[in-house]
């Protein structure tokens, strides 16, 4: 082993600008698939103020479909009111509106912002550290009472160094009593993310407690994971006895972790796949061919320039295998070779993904937003460098190994 790892590194110093190349190809794939695995695990995985998601199930989207046309969105409130919100057996359930831009108003100026109408619920699902003050009860939900949360961006645009609890904004002609703060919220995270929550029982007109299809989300809280099929299917079950109107004759909907919501607005993109049906396998497989197309361009590379360098070294070929090398012997060789050369550009890539990954959380590209590189992500990120290494280098090797020895001490290739 010795042996092999000093002349896996004398041989990388030979021809410096075919190892430059290869490194390269390795580090620059390795850094995308890093940073993109970061990005994905800080959206996808359960972390303030989501930190309960991995026992979140969730309704974003409704489909009604007929003979000769489909209708997809959101579903409405009276929908989740009448199939989720009351779902049994379940720690709490909470209908939320999608995010809608407004503009506050103050002494100083307009300010621009995003809004969410929620209800009590709500907070108890997700986990909000508040900074000051609390979030609206149950009664003022009831009631409609003018209240609201602010994140702590927008209560210092709106009063600086002032504290902004108990003072009023006016959103939609109407002034709104702040009562709590809480930190910012990074736009990953896109059920909490918003700048202000209110009830949703303070909007004007109560038309849309009644909607089918509207503009809300629901998520239910599990009691535990494994609660996650015996509600799915009492949601299924309750979607499929609900009455549909002509001309449409079958209702699509799901109770969904955060990944398979994904998966289900990712499938329905028009000949796709029909929505509902296996989209998360589909996504899965699409992601994978995706990442092995993305892996297959440098280990074509790899091949290639890996090719290249063994047909130069063919006299050496030659004279070990007329000392007795077996052919295994050779592949290993070069293999291990390959996987030492790998293993550096992995080294470096590491080293890049933590600079850019840094760049990212210090940059303002994605507000409030930290991502990491974790240990999980470090292992994977190695295993695809060792997989560039022995893909890379079994042809080349298997190649070499086939030289008759004569040809290759004359330096030939036949």
């Amino acid at each position: 082993m010795k042996s092999y790892i000093k002349l896996a590194l004398k041989v990388l110093g030979r021809r410096k600008f075919f190892t430059f190349i290869s490194i390269f190809g390795i580090t620059l794939t390795l850094v995308v698939l890093v940073v993109v695995s970061a990005i994905l695990d800080n959206i996808f995985e359960p972390r303030k103020p989501e930190s309960r998601f991995d026992r979140v199930l969730r309704c974003d989207r409704l489909q009604l479909r007929g003979p000769h046309e489909t209708m997809t969105m959101n579903p409405g409130y009276g929908f989740i009111h009448d199939h989720i919100l009351n779902l049994p057996d379940i720690e709490a359930a909470s209908a939320y509106s999608e995010m809608q831009s407004i503009a506050i108003y103050r002494q100083n100026g307009r300010s621009d912002s995003k809004l969410k109408k929620t209800d009590a619920n709500y907070w108890r699902i997700l986990d909000f550290d508040f900074i000051e003050g609390r979030p609206f009860n149950a009664e003022e939900e009831k009631r409609g009472a003018l209240v609201a949360v602010v994140t702590r961006g927008l209560a210092k645009r709106l009063f600086e160094h002032e504290s902004p609890i108990d003072k009023n904004i006016e959103i939609d002609g109407r002034a709104f009593r702040i009562i709590g703060v809480v930190p910012d919220v990074s736009m990953t995270r896109w059920t909490a993310y918003s700048e202000v929550w209110v009830p949703h029982t303070t909007s004007k007109s109560s038309d849309y407690q009644h909607q089918v299809m509207g503009s809300y989300n629901a998520i239910v809280l599990a009691k535990s994971r494994g609660d996650f099929k015996r509600l799915k299917n009492e949601f299924d079950t309750r979607v499929k006895a609900m009455p549909i109107e002509k001309p449409f004759t079958e209702t699509n909907a799901g109770l969904d972790t955060p990944f398979e919501a994904f998966s289900r607005d990712f499938t329905s993109i028009p000949g796709l796949n029909k929505m509902g049906k296996n989209h998360t396998l589909i996504t899965r497989i699409v992601l994978m061919i995706a990442a092995l197309l993305f892996m297959l361009l440098p280990s074509l590379n790899l091949i290639t320039l890996n090719l290249s360098r063994i047909l130069e070294r063919a006299p050496e070929i030659g004279v070990r295998k007329a000392f007795g090398a077996s052919r295994g012997a050779l592949v290993r060789q070069f293999v291990f070779e390959n996987v030492v050369l790998t293993l550096i550009g992995g080294a470096i890539a590491f080293v890049a993904a933590v600079l850019v990954i840094v760049f990212l959380n210090q940059s303002s590209i994605i507000p409030d937003t930290t991502f990491d590189v974790n240990f999980r992500v470090f292992v994977y990120g190695m295993l695809i460098a060792a997989v560039f290494g022995v893909v890379s280098g079994v042809y080349p090797a298997w190649r070499m190994s086939r030289f008759h020895p004569v040809n290759a001490l004359r330096g030939g290739a036949q």
